[in-house]
Parts: structure tokens; sequence; C-alpha cells
């Protein structure tokens, strides 16, 4: 969701971190945006949202990679509000599609592109993306950003009965070519495929379960079958994903729909995808907090009441990498020493319900403690909702692994009804 940074933000950036980011551009920067044309596969960049304006390491990320002082953006902000719908358009206070736009595109520059504009697609052009000249001028472009908001409003935007607009069309193939796509928030979320998550809050996703389409009510479990723009290809995405409590709805989400795995992506963190569909395709996390892999393959779940076990939850933090035979540390992590205690008591609210009082992450602060005690393998929390409350198990298996900087691999998640 577009916050009120972006509507007051003036765009003014730390400026060592500026500098260090421009000193970093490397030389010949022409010469390996060509190298990248001729070897395929393009670069993928999807934040949780919430991505701080002084995030050097993922902006400078997404401009190095589409040739730094050579790249040249086209931002996308269709997720937002139109200007028609804004009632704060033209003032400082905006936090529309366009004003939106002009923001990001200034923190591109600011950041050392050579060049970024809005490309002016959203709920006011509804036609803007089947413009031969917008999709002929995205060809020469070298990356995109994709803003945050509703995902829902990309697919009406920007996808034609589940076929690409010319404008999608050029971007997939200029992802297929070695340009860079990011995306925070609903921008990252619109990457997903078939069955990108709609809306929808854990509780009453694990309550009812997941119905295709999209509704008013933002706590109905929702999904659009169709999905994304699927250039993420390994699993469903959620974002804001645990300080919002988003493991409940990815879990019933993935078991309704028959996926085996959901990559949950934390605020101003991202997944760093490289050479995208190809042989060489890297998966490995950058940025300030984690992304969670929940593992669904030898799932088991029990319907009438609805239940799940053998979740296997993997939290990876800055410099580990995903691949399909497993997750991969980054060297030089120190593991966690658990301490001679029992783990703390349970939680009331393990999925961070609106209605409660918590300041989000309560799910991961639960998997942290039990890490760290010593004398527990097991804990319980429960849902703060009733009717029914749900009760959340978290257990070490063997093999268990925990780092002190917050990552771990395998921990065992179930959920039933208390």
């Amino acid at each position: 969701m577009i916050t009120a940074l972006i509507r007051g933000a003036a765009a003014v950036l730390l400026a060592g971190a500026l500098a260090a980011t421009a000193a970093a551009a490397p030389a010949g920067a022409q010469a390996k945006a060509q190298d990248r044309e001729r070897d395929g596969g393009g670069t993928l960049v999807l934040v949780g949202g919430g991505l701080k304006d002084g995030n050097a390491e993922i902006y400078g990320e997404i401009v190095r990679r589409a040739g730094g002082p050579v790249a040249r953006f086209g931002v996308i902000t269709a997720a937002s509000v139109p200007p028609s719908q804004d009632p704060d358009a033209g003032t400082p206070d905006a936090a529309n599609s366009e004003a939106n736009g002009a923001f990001y595109a200034g923190l591109l520059t600011r950041y050392g592109a050579g060049s970024a504009e809005w490309l002016p697609i959203d709920l006011d052009h509804p036609d803007a993306a089947d413009s031969p000249e917008l999709a002929a001028k995205v060809r020469t472009m070298t990356g995109f950003f994709f803003g945050g908001g509703d995902q829902y409003r990309y697919v009406r935007t920007m996808i034609r009965d589940g076929r690409d607009s010319p404008v999608l069309a050029a971007i997939r193939d200029r992802l297929e070519h070695g340009a860079v796509v990011a995306g925070s928030s609903a921008g990252a979320q619109i990457q997903a495929g078939p069955d990108m998550v709609t809306g929808g809050e854990s509780y009453e996703g694990l309550r009812d379960g997941a119905r295709p389409g999209y509704f008013d009510d933002s706590t109905v479990l929702a999904y659009h079958p169709a999905g994304g723009f699927g250039f993420f290809r390994h699993g469903l995405l959620d974002t804001h994903f645990s300080v919002y409590g988003r493991q409940g709805r990815a879990v019933r989400l993935a078991a309704d729909t028959g996926h085996d795995r959901v990559f949950g992506l934390d605020e101003n963190t991202a997944l760093l995808v490289t050479g995208v569909g190809t042989r060489r395709e890297d998966v490995r996390v950058i940025g300030e907090h984690g992304v969670s892999v929940l593992d669904l393959s030898r799932a088991r779940v029990t319907r009438n009441p609805w239940s799940i076990d053998g979740v296997s939850w993997s939290h990876l933090t800055r410099g580990d990498r995903w691949t399909p035979q497993g997750v991969r540390t980054a060297p030089g992590k120190r593991p966690d020493r658990p301490e001679d205690r029992t783990a703390r008591p349970a939680s009331q609210d393990v999925f961070d319900s609106p209605a409660g009082t918590g300041d989000g992450y309560e799910l991961f602060d639960v998997a942290r403690d039990l890490a760290t005690a010593g004398r527990s393998r097991s804990v319980t929390g429960y849902t703060l909702e009733t009717g029914p409350r749900f009760a959340v198990t978290l257990t070490e298996p063997h093999g268990f692994r925990s780092r002190t900087d917050g990552s771990f691999t395998g921990l065992r998640l179930a959920v039933a009804p208390a």
C-alpha cells in the first residue's frame, strides 16, 4: 500500500547513500548492458513493501543491474488510485498514480539511473497499455519499476482477457533479454503466476478458505485464478509478510489451490532473481528483514474441520539463496547457541490480528524465541479471534538450524482448531 511517506516525500535522500551508489556504478556500463542482451534472462527485484527511500542496497541493485548511468527506466504505478479519485491531487499530499510515478522516477535518477519516466497507465487511462507508441518506447528501456497499491488494478489496466497488452508484452520481451523488473508491495505481487492473492486476513482465510475473485471485504481470502504477469515461477508470492502475520492466509491459499510453495516477502526486503528463465537463474535475499519460504510438499490437510500439519517454514535473510534443492545459507553466518530456558508463554495473537494491539512480527518472534530456547522443541500459540480459535504449533524437527541474524531452515508448522 502506498504510504504517507510517498504522499509527503520531497524525495530528499541520504547524501552518503547516494554517493556510495554512484561510486559503485561500474565502468563500461553500456558494454555490460549489451552482454546481458546477448546472454538473455533479466532480473526481478521483488520487494515486500515498505521500501525506505534510503535503502541504497535495494535501489542501488535495481539501478546497477539496469545499466547504472545508461539505465532507462519506465515507472508504472497503475496500482495507485488515479488522479480523478484522489482528493489531494495537485497538492503536496497527493498519493495518486501520477504523483507516485514522479516520486519513483525521481528516486531512481537520484540513485544513478540515466533516466526514468512515468508511463501513464492507470484507471484514468484504461487504453494506455494498448498504445503502439508506448509499447515502442518500452522496448528502448532497460528497467521497470512497479509501485504499490492494489495489484488487481494492474490486472485491469495491463492484461486483456488473460493476455498481455502490447505494453506488457514489450516488458516481458525486455525481461527475457536482460532488463530489470522491480516492484514493491502490489508491484511485487503482480509478478506472480496463477492464483495470485488479491486480499484477505489470516484468521478469516483459515476459517472460511480461499475464494476466487476480488471482494470489497478485505478480510476475505481471495485470489485471481489466472494470476498476474507470471514473471516469477517458483511459487505463490505474498508481501508485508511477517509484520502483518500473513503466514495463515498463505498456507490456506496454497493448500486450497494446490501449490507446494509460498514466498513471503518482508518489508524493506527483496527477493533478487537473476538470469530469469535460464539455467543460470539465481534466487537470493537482500535488504533489512527476510523472506519466508513455506513448503507444503509434505503437508497433510484434514477437512471438516480444516487443519494442516507438516508445513516446512524457512526464513532467509541477506545473502541466503533458495534453490529447488533447498536453502543455501550465506557463508559466515553464526549458528544460534540456545539458552538454558524454555520458550516463552504461548502467544494469544499469533497472526497480528487487525483487532489486536501488537506491533507485528508476532509469529516470527515466537519462532525466534523457540530457536533460542534450549529446553523447548515445540511451542503453540493461538489466534486472537474465536469461533473457532486456531492453534498454531511450531516444532523443531531433526536437522533444524537457526542463525543469530534471524534466519532458520526447516521449522515445522501446523494449524488446527483449538
